[in-house]
């Protein structure tokens, strides 16, 4: 059944993409996407109707198709060496996504990522979540999953990043409570961190957001030179022994639980 209206008498109108995408069910593309073909129901209503606009306060249920098709979304995890972008390939060097080829993927001895067989078509449409400069290594994920998307990198992220970054210079506790709180970037005070010194020379950052090159503009900030940052986490979600430009897929509960 088609329709452009679904509300009550006490509630804001709000496109039904728009509020898939807040409540984390899916992309506002792929809500789009579901809503065309039929795989929304809205308060027991089958949506069918782009542009319809509901009740924040509406029960929203996916049918089994559009359940499908999120199951079947593919995440990977790669390493990335230095000297590598992220995503659009700048004058000189190539996209790290050209690095997720057969003979690079990851053969650890469990086999408990093995009912995912390498398809080239597998890595159709994927994106990086939370960049890594040229110049940084480690974790990087790509992924298809625009749930996994704004859980990782949306507005209202709360997902902590941690990166092991060796520096030069010298840092007073002033400037180091500094680094946990009191900065700002961009005109806007960052979110609380927790930086602390893991030996002399190399530092650990636990962060909650992901501002261009934060970590190295951080320590500009409190006169430190960067010499290194390797990402190791991402939430729940470690680096571990996956080795340098190397990858492997996502199981289902690694996403999950990231």
């Amino acid at each position: 059944m088609a329709s452009d209206k679904i509300s009550d008498d006490n509630n804001e109108l709000v496109r039904l993409s728009k509020l898939m995408g807040e409540r984390g069910l899916c992309s506002r593309r792929e809500a789009d996407e579901y809503i065309q073909n039929g795989w929304v129901k809205v308060d027991g209503q089958i949506i069918n109707t782009l542009g319809t606009k509901v009740s924040r306060s509406v029960k929203i249920q996916l049918l089994k198709e559009a359940q499908v098709l999120q199951n079947s979304l593919v995440t990977v995890i790669l390493n990335k060496p230095i000297g590598y972008v992220s995503a659009q390939p700048e004058k000189g060097y190539l996209p790290a996504i050209q690095l997720l080829t057969s003979d690079r993927i990851y053969k650890s001895d469990t086999k408990e990522n093995d009912f995912l067989k390498f398809s080239p078509r597998d890595l159709d449409h994927l994106a990086v979540v939370g960049r890594l400069d040229i110049d940084s290594q480690g974790l990087l994920l790509f992924t298809q999953d625009g749930r996994l998307a704004k859980k990782l990198i949306g507005q209202d992220s709360e997902v902590e990043k941690e990166y092991l970054v060796r520096v030069k210079g010298i840092l007073s506790q002033e400037q180091l409570n500094l680094l946990n709180f009191g900065l700002s970037l961009d005109e806007e005070k960052l979110k609380p961190a927790k930086v602390e010194w893991l030996n002399k020379d190399q530092l650990r950052f636990v962060l909650k957001e992901g501002k261009k090159r934060q970590v190295r503009r951080m320590c500009e900030l409190v006169n430190l030179e960067v010499l290194g940052l390797k990402r190791v986490r991402i939430g729940n979600l470690m680096l571990s022994d996956l080795p340098e430009g190397q990858w492997r897929f996502l199981s289902h509960q690694e996403v999950s639980n990231i």
